[in-house]
């Protein structure tokens, strides 16, 4: 995913910027960066691989060395950034968080205006925040070109630029992720999440709307673009992306997923000993389900967080499903003969949470019950970057439908979404016997999005049942 921090202050602003950067890094694993801009130095910028180490580790020399009175900071799980950039716009710093559908069109669209090259990252990807650049830089000012670059990209596009003058910050033309702005006396700040200000001092001012543009200021922050009345804000921000404390168009992240839990409760017919949580986004979904339904709620194992932060978590998904296994810390005295019910945010791939289900039956378990907060994905993303996988038959869903599919079947898609089917039943029926749950239910669509409470055509459900 990736997420941002801007900060536009009076006095020096890099002791906001250091921290506010990193509350985000919940939102990416790989590379994080920070580019601020003093009268005095000009501009100034430092990335660093953040793989195999928390982001205070790897900036708190560079925040010593450091000023300026402009700056944004990003957590990225892909590509480095910010980027400092020269055109006929002046030099400006950027960083942008989403998803570049069409980006091999745009590239013969630019080389064919006469744009000469672009750098070529390790994979051999191109830096998508080094092509929105080039796209604003077809333009003839900076919000004229963001907007052409909202227009042109296929997926969405969530764009910070911080010049001598201000920070333009432009949410993604369907708000597919948010934008907010706080403020505080000499100051006003940009971010991703809205928490990751308050314990610098900054109130809440507002979010921003769907595609609008602002410019971001010492003195305030002036409206450039005006937002779009159409939104697709992305659901699984408060299933699984955000974190505890944040919240989204005035929707708080813990208070959706204690919702979702209860309402899984009112649905089930289980009764298991205890009802558990895959931390960490699995707790709140568990409390919510624990305290409806009157079953305790216990932690039979706890995550190992002292040196093992989500940070730590490598890019290479074997890696990734090892590395997850090792910080779940068994209490056997709360597995040892005991049935259980667990929830998780979701089944992506289904891997990790089988071993953890093996797991727990190696520790003990008389029966371990699976409640996904949410229902079976089905399409893989094509707003942000909610996975690296190159193919949806990574999704353990569709793995079983092709299954399904050798066995001679006409499978429809449609049918498998709804909950009501038969179609739908037996998918979920064989997820759970190949992922050997003692029993398997998903979270319902419905459910899920009455429990975040908001019109439901301003919520993207793509990725559990192609509604665009």
């Amino acid at each position: 995913m990736g997420g941002f921090f801007g900060v536009a202050a009076k006095e020096d602003c890099v002791f906001d910027l250091f921290f506010g950067t990193d509350y985000h890094s919940h939102l990416g694993t790989r590379r994080a960066g920070m580019a601020v801009y003093s009268k005095k130095k000009g501009y100034d910028r430092a990335i660093h691989n953040i793989e195999n180490a928390p982001f205070r580790t790897k900036f708190d020399k560079d925040v010593n060395s450091m000023e300026g009175t402009l700056g944004i900071g990003c957590i990225s799980d892909y590509e480095p950034q910010p980027l400092i950039v020269r055109s006929h716009h002046g030099t400006y710093a950027i960083t942008t968080v989403g998803k570049i559908n069409n980006t091999e069109e745009i590239l013969k669209q630019i080389f064919a205006t006469g744009h000469s090259h672009f750098l070529e990252m390790s994979g051999g990807d191109i830096n998508a925040t080094e092509l929105v650049a080039s796209i604003v830089n077809q333009k003839d000012n900076i919000v004229e070109g963001i907007r052409y670059a909202q227009e042109l990209i296929d997926g969405s596009m969530t764009i910070l630029i911080m010049t001598p003058l201000g920070i333009y910050a432009a949410r993604d033309r369907l708000g597919r992720t948010p934008v907010a702005i706080g403020k505080k006396e000499g100051a006003y700040c940009v971010a991703f999440e809205s928490f990751a200000y308050l314990n610098l001092g900054y109130t809440d001012e507002r979010e921003l709307g769907p595609g609008e543009i602002v410019v971001v200021t010492p003195e305030g922050v002036k409206t450039l673009a005006s937002p779009g009345k159409d939104m697709k804000i992305c659901t699984f921000l408060w299933v699984y992306y955000g974190y505890p404390s944040a919240s989204y168009e005035g929707i708080s992240v813990e208070q959706m997923r204690y919702n979702c839990g209860a309402s899984m409760a009112e649905r089930d017919n289980v009764k298991p000993d205890i009802v558990a949580g895959v931390p960490d986004s699995g707790t709140a979904h568990a409390i919510g389900y624990a305290n409806r339904s009157g079953i305790p709620f216990s932690r039979p194992f706890i995550k190992y967080t002292p040196t093992w932060p989500r940070s730590f978590m490598p890019t290479i998904q074997t890696q990734r499903n090892l590395i997850a296994k090792m910080k779940l810390i068994p209490v056997h005295d709360l597995i040892q003969d005991k049935s259980l019910l667990l929830i998780d945010d979701s089944i992506v791939r289904g891997t990790q949470l089988r071993e953890t289900t093996e797991f727990l039956y190696q520790s003990g378990a008389k029966e371990v019950h699976i409640r996904p907060a949410c229902p079976p994905l089905l399409y893989g993303c094509k707003y942000l970057n909610f996975s690296r996988s190159s193919s949806e038959m990574d999704l353990i869903t569709r793995r079983v439908l092709k299954d399904m599919e050798r066995e001679g079947r006409q499978i429809d898609l449609k049918a498998y979404v709804n909950p009501d089917t038969t179609e739908y039943s037996e998918m979920v029926e064989r997820i759970g016997k190949q992922l050997n749950f003692t029993s398997l239910r998903f979270n319902r669509l419905d459910d899920m999005l009455n429990a975040v409470g908001i019109d439901r055509d301003k919520l993207c459900t793509y990725c559990w049942d192609g509604r665009e």
